[in-house]
């Protein structure tokens, strides 16, 4: 895309996007598979996940490994691991702030538009103190198909009153892109753990390496 853009809304994912957490899902969840004796490639498998609610993760492993797949247990393990890491601390992804700020400072609504749950999304960007900063939050909770579908970011514009073309859409993922996209937002991707599919980099406005970058982008595209 060329030229100025005309945007009335940011919209950004949390997970891997905002919040340095992708990786603690990841680690969290090898970890509680290796423990409970699934070791075949399940690095390969988690990685496909990256983006995907809950649920439809919690499917691929019942077609992984069986209706017998013990769901409870390797949810329980994932979670203390889980909590083991943020016990540390919730990391914000680098040049996070200073989008946020530039944004409010710009009088841009921002809404978080995430494949988390409601209580994962507050207690996690509470954690990383950045919670009030957004007029919206979206999750999986408020929609009845959550990405790949449109339906979060459709929601999302609606809630601002505006039309989704006018909607940046900040994404890491791949099912994240491919969601926005439907949407008929502008995205920008700028990839965590996985990279950016043929699909992905044709049809976003910008791959981008950092959130430093996506804030040059809006700047220049967006005039503030």
């Amino acid at each position: 895309m060329t030229g100025k853009w005309n945007v009335h809304a940011v919209l950004l994912d949390m997970d891997g996007t905002l919040l340095d957490t992708e990786r603690v899902y990841l680690d969290s969840l090898v970890a509680a598979l290796h423990a409970h004796g699934y070791t075949d490639d399940v690095v390969a498998l988690c990685h496909a996940m990256v983006g995907l609610p809950g649920p439809e993760c919690e499917a691929m492993l019942h077609a992984r490994y069986g209706e017998d797949f013990p769901l409870a247990d390797i949810n329980k393990a994932f979670m203390a691991k889980r909590d083991e890491i943020l016990e540390a601390g919730l990391p914000v992804k680098r040049g996070a702030v200073e989008l946020l700020d530039a944004l409010q400072a710009a009088e841009y609504p921002m809404a978080i538009v995430t494949s988390s749950s409601r209580r994962t999304a507050d207690a996690h960007l509470r954690l990383a103190g950045i919670h009030d900063r957004f007029n919206a939050i979206l999750t999986r909770d408020d929609v009845v198909r959550g990405k790949p579908s449109p339906e979060l970011y459709l929601l999302a514009a609606s809630r601002f009153g505006v039309m989704p073309q006018t909607c940046v859409a900040v994404e890491d993922s791949n099912h994240g892109v491919a969601s926005a996209l439907a949407a008929g937002a502008i995205t920008i991707m700028v990839p965590d753990m996985v990279p950016p599919t043929d699909a992905s980099r044709a049809n976003c406005a910008a791959v981008v390496p950092d959130l430093g970058a996506v804030l040059e982008m809006l700047r220049a595209r967006c005039g503030f």
